[in-house]
């Protein structure tokens, strides 16, 4: 079977001849064992895709599980809109807001159970969260590790902290060992990329890989058609490397990928890893080996940066590079998630003054800034803190729903399946008593809701999340509709000036041009120098439009098609 030479060999070149050999016979019955739902598709992706990122109590009813809850406000609301839900980790955990997992194969009870999930699966098709490079110190695999269980002696990567580690990348201004003590009284200092709670795995263990090769399956089993792989970029350490990148943790994606190609060939692969653009599209490996997404990390902070400056001009620049080589993989375009708003991945784009300049919007606009540790012992911003409702707001009038949206249509536009944050397909500002509460800065866009408190909201059309929610749902339910906004229809980014961004999509029988005022002021454009027709129809308003001399409001966004 040629996909298990694959695997055999990915194995070979992970392991060694030996122990390669070994892994393959520990892999080859949990891959023959698997039985999963075997799903007809023609294709990965298509315009009809979009996933709405949540986590499974967002939503919550007096004396009902948040994941049914979730059920019947998707089914009342979302229907014909979204696509597939993104939960976010819904096992039970110990910190982190659900990164940090004690029980990869049980849902936390207080959202739910799988019959839930399942249930919901029935309706919109599932993306998990495969967290795959840590566990919790409160698990009872932690436990088995400490008291050296049969299966668990290797769990975690034990470290000498007399070793250089400066080289490591670190994600946090965190130590990056951190001191248990074993049962029989030995002190272990252990990795812990993320936080003293998050034991990274050792994957050069056989028994690590066997025992989430398990669970990758498992939630293939439970429905899941996309596989997010949580911080994978961290996943293999070498001392005397940076530990970020490395050819192993390559490996290991493409390792999974050739699993499930073998198994379940519609389950798509997503890698998280929120680090500067060309690193970010390695993981799409040679387009059909590694992850068929990956998160498009510089769209969330350039389009605030854009919206804060009024100014298309590094966006537009910036776009033109989207270009991929293959159809079978895609962009992840998403502006707002669980987390803030990364800013590693504007590397190379702004230079840090311009850093500086948002770092000064967010702290001016209620939200906070994460700093990460220097392999040279400074510390630089990592993430924006914020709603992206109020980073995109900024100082203005915090009525203006029409801003936020423009950034919206920005996204929902580039090539790529897109995605929307409940808080933001909702309307949700910054929630500083969370902040307050936790002391934690990335609870400002993680707060719980009482769902007949946002249907409330959503009958008063007065209301700001009414003026956010129905527009919104509109915008998504016309782009499904569009085979120009087919993630891999053709594109072309034109400059209209620093005030609109403009791009052309085009599939065999429809072109599309979407134009979207960044700015407070008016903008007049012109499309007749392109193939554009003489009459144009706006897909959202239904509006009819000449292409010559286009009169664009404050934060209009057109998508405009032939008559």
């Amino acid at each position: 079977m040629e996909s298990m030479q694959k695997v055999k060999q990915l194995l070979t070149d992970i392991y060694g001849e030996k122990s390669g050999q070994a892994a393959l016979e520990r892999l080859q019955p949990i891959i023959e064992k698997f039985t999963g739902p075997k799903r007809e598709k023609e294709e990965f992706f298509s315009q009809e895709d979009v996933v709405l990122i949540t986590y499974g109590d967002t939503l919550q009813k007096q004396g009902q599980a948040p994941i049914a809850t979730l059920h019947e406000f998707a089914n009342n609301y979302l229907k014909g809109a979204i696509s597939t839900i993104h939960f976010l980790p819904f096992f039970p955990y110990s910190s982190d807001d659900g990164f940090s997992v004690m029980d990869f194969f049980q849902i936390n009870p207080e959202l739910g159970s799988w019959q839930n999930v399942n249930d919901i699966g029935k309706d919109f098709q599932l993306m998990f969260d495969y967290v795959v490079n840590h566990f919790s110190a409160k698990s009872q695999w932690f436990d088995d590790y400490l008291s050296d269980k049969k299966g668990f002696e290797d769990f975690a990567i034990e470290v000498d902290p007399s070793l250089d580690l400066s080289m490591v990348t670190r994600p946090r201004s965190l130590p990056l060992l951190s001191e248990y003590q074993k049962q029989d009284g030995r002190p272990v200092h252990l990795w812990t990329t993320f936080s003293a709670d998050q034991i990274d795995f050792n994957f050069a263990s056989l028994d690590v890989l066997a025992k989430m090769t398990e669970v990758l399956l498992f939630y293939v089993q439970q429905g899941a058609t996309i596989l997010r792989q949580d911080a994978i970029a961290y996943l293999w350490k070498e001392i005397g490397t940076e530990c970020i990148h490395l050819p192993q943790t390559h490996a290991v994606v493409k390792l999974f990928r050739a699993i499930l190609d073998l198994v379940a060939p519609e389950v798509m692969i997503i890698t998280e890893t929120n680090v500067p653009h060309a690193e970010n599209i390695s993981y799409f490996g040679n387009g059909r080996d590694e992850a068929q997404m990956v998160y498009n990390f510089t769209l969330p902070p350039l389009l605030f940066y854009t919206f804060v400056k009024e100014d298309a001009s590094v966006l537009t620049d910036w776009a033109r590079g989207l270009h991929l080589k293959s159809s079978g993989h895609t962009f992840f375009n998403f502006t707002a998630s669980h987390d803030g708003i990364g800013v590693r991945p504007l590397e190379g784009i702004l230079p840090p003054q311009e850093l500086e300049a948002l770092v000064e919007v967010v702290e001016t606009n209620g939200g906070q800034v994460s700093y990460k540790r220097n392999p040279d012992g400074t510390d630089s911003p990592y993430e924006l803190n914020i709603s992206y409702v109020d980073a995109i707001l900024a100082d203005n009038d915090s009525s203006r729903a029409d801003r936020f949206l423009a950034s919206q249509s920005i996204q929902y536009a580039l090539p790529g399946v897109p995605a929307t944050y409940i808080h933001s397909l909702l309307g949700s500002r910054n929630w500083t008593e969370g902040v307050e509460q936790t002391g934690r800065a990335r609870t400002v866009n993680r707060e719980k809701l009482q769902v007949e408190e946002i249907i409330k909201e959503l009958m008063n059309p007065e209301s700001f999340r009414s003026r956010v929610f129905y527009p919104y749902i509109n915008l998504i339910k016309t782009r499904k509709e569009q085979p120009a906004f087919h993630p891999n229809a053709e594109f072309e980014i034109l400059d209209m000036g620093p005030q609109v961004f403009a791009i052309r999509r085009s599939s065999d029988n429809q072109t599309i041009y979407a134009l979207t005022n960044i700015s407070s002021s008016v903008a007049t454009v012109s499309i007749s120098n392109t193939d554009a027709a003489n009459s144009m129809t706006d897909l959202l308003s239904g509006e009819s439009f000449a292409p010559a001399n286009l009169t664009l409001k404050p934060y209009q966004y057109l998508w405009l098609t032939a008559n």
